[in-house]
């Protein structure tokens, strides 16, 4: 940012304080009734300067960085913050998948079921993606840095930890919970970071950092099958709770664009939240109990509308469908990488096979992610509306191909559905973000994506004890896949043809609106064109006529 751009920011950020701490000022110089009258005539000003705050309804939005007054540099440091970003993907989404890896083990040192031992991965994706509002609200107060160095201490610890669980329900709170919620700190600032640092290169920045998940499913099985025949899952759970420490790493690198606002704008807000709690005061003494609930609403819901955008489900209808077809999508998306290892272990396939049949699904995932980045980077692509419609269709294939998984056991027929599989997952993890991105502004992105993930951690925790209890009911892992099949196939149609609805109805609304603005320019022309052919014949001119005849 150049220093004329900081200069006009600081001034206008300053005349903004200004305005705001003048009326402050002089409501607080009166008192007694004037104070009440001043509270109550401020308060609806307040909530049209809520309501202009957030936007209605936005489509296919190219808001940036812009909105917070930022230019996106769309390079430099920012590939040194989507390398950061693929390492903490690595780590974070990827993690989960390698639990597969030491299922057997847990199930015969515990004594649990399937169920049960499912419950570990379960959770840990779902407090992944539950933390969102907790991260949001880390992330507007400390900013992404600390927020991801918070997140990768969280994470070790919680790992390193769960090494000395001595029964299932330690295990749960300190490799699901404590765990999962370093990962949730971690992954969804960096994405966001990401996104405020490339506009113009967002589908491209995306794409390339997704590859971070590719490079963990590759590695991260591997080492544990590693680990685990070295030095047992306990010292396995150790070591790799020191590897991810490394996210701390990230975090550091994770460079802001702007500085924090400055003293006198926090004087304001301190001003300005000191007179709203004398307002508050002084209704509930009025209003007794009802003041007191009505002035609990009015402080949970900004905090809602902030940071989950609960109400961008009703004003987008975009966003709406997207975020209940992601959620349904993933009821069963992270349910074969749990089950892919147990189900080839469980026909006779040897665990050094099956572990590689999970590097091979992340090298699938190297290869395509880049591909698909330097595809949707090309300049034919950039401000596209068809990425929606390829996000579907990539979904609606990984659904599908869970059923090739069902019909044989044999290394061939899986290596086959890891290929299909690992192809349309590329696509998926490619397009999860832009699509958001493109759906939503920059400036609600933060909110949008917590409250997507609440809805996404709710299905990640029934998915796989739901696999769990039906693998226990049947004795048979092939229906787990059918199940598999059946969600991810309903979601991809869910979001294609709710996109081309939608976009129909905008395309007759614009033409109606177009229509109409046409036939109201015609009017004036119309207007004139009657006021010349049919003008009255002037005064002076019969009165000329008349002179003649008496001639």
């Amino acid at each position: 940012m150049t220093e004329g751009a900081e200069i006009h920011q600081t001034l206008q950020s300053n005349r903004t304080d200004a305005a705001r701490t003048s009326p402050l000022r002089a409501v607080e110089t009166d008192s007694g009734p004037a104070e009440t009258a001043s509270c109550e005539s401020e308060e609806p000003d307040h909530q049209e300067e809520e309501s202009s705050t957030f936007p209605e309804e936005q489509h296919h939005s190219s808001a940036g960085p812009e909105d917070s007054g930022h230019v996106a540099p769309e390079g430099g440091w920012g590939w040194v913050v989507v390398a950061a970003t693929v390492l903490v993907l690595a780590l974070t989404l990827a993690f989960p998948s390698c639990i597969g890896i030491f299922y057997t083990d847990l199930q015969n040192d515990f004594q649990a079921s399937n169920t049960e031992t499912s419950w570990v991965p379960a959770i840990m994706m779902a407090v992944l993606h539950a933390g969102g509002p907790l991260c949001s609200v880390l992330v507007e107060r400390y900013g992404c840095r600390a927020t991801i160095i918070i997140g990768g201490i969280l994470s070790g610890l919680g790992m390193a930890a769960s090494s000395f669980a001595q029964t299932m329900v330690e295990l749960y709170i300190t490799a699901g919970i404590i765990t999962g919620m370093g990962f949730s700190l971690s992954f969804q600032p960096s994405i966001t970071m990401m996104g405020h640092y490339f506009v113009r290169r967002r589908a491209f920045a995306n794409a390339l950092s997704s590859t971070g998940t590719a490079l963990g499913l590759s590695t991260l099985p591997l080492l544990a099958n590693y680990l685990l025949s070295s030095f047992g899952w306990r010292g396995s759970f150790l070591v790799l709770g020191g590897v991810l420490l490394n996210c701390c790493v990230c975090g550091a690198v994770m460079r802001p664009l702007g500085a924090k606002p400055k003293t006198e704008a926090r004087t304001g807000s301190t001003d300005n939240h000191h007179l709203k709690t004398n307002c508050l005061s002084v209704h509930q003494e009025r209003e007794g109990l009802k003041g007191r609930l009505r002035a609990t609403l009015s402080t949970v819901m900004p905090f809602l509308r902030r940071h989950m955008a609960f109400d961008l489900l009703c004003s987008n209808p975009y966003f709406c469908a997207y975020a209940l077809g992601v959620s349904w999508m993933m009821l069963g998306f992270v349910v074969p990488l749990v089950y892919l290892v147990p189900y080839a272990t469980a026909y006779g396939m040897e665990q050094d096979r099956a572990a590689l049949l999970m590097a091979i699904l992340g090298l699938i995932n190297i290869i395509v992610r880049p591909a698909t980045a330097l595809v949707f980077g090309l300049p034919r692509f950039r401000g596209s509306h068809c990425f929606a419609y390829l996000f579907a269709t990539a979904v609606l294939i990984n659904g599908l191909s869970n059923c090739i998984c069902g019909i044989g056991t044999s290394f061939s027929v899986l290596l086959a559905y890891v290929i299909v599989f690992g192809f349309s997952m590329s696509l998926v993890g490619s397009l999860l973000f832009t699509v958001l991105m493109d759906t939503v502004e920059m400036s609600r992105f933060p909110s949008a994506l917590g409250l997507i993930s609440i809805m996404e951690s709710i299905m990640l925790l029934l998915g796989p004890p739901l696999a769990g209890i039906l693998v226990d009911a049947t004795r048979q892992y092939a229906y787990v896949f059918f199940a598999c099949s059946i969600t991810g196939s309903t979601a991809g149609l869910f979001i294609m043809l709710s996109f081309y609805w939608l976009d129909r109805k905008k395309d007759r609304e614009v033409k109606s609106s177009s229509t109409h603005k046409d036939t109201n320019t015609l009017k004036p022309s119309i207007k004139m064109t009657i006021d010349c052919d049919y003008s009255p014949v002037p005064l002076h001119s019969k009165n000329d006529r008349d002179r003649e005849t008496d001639v």
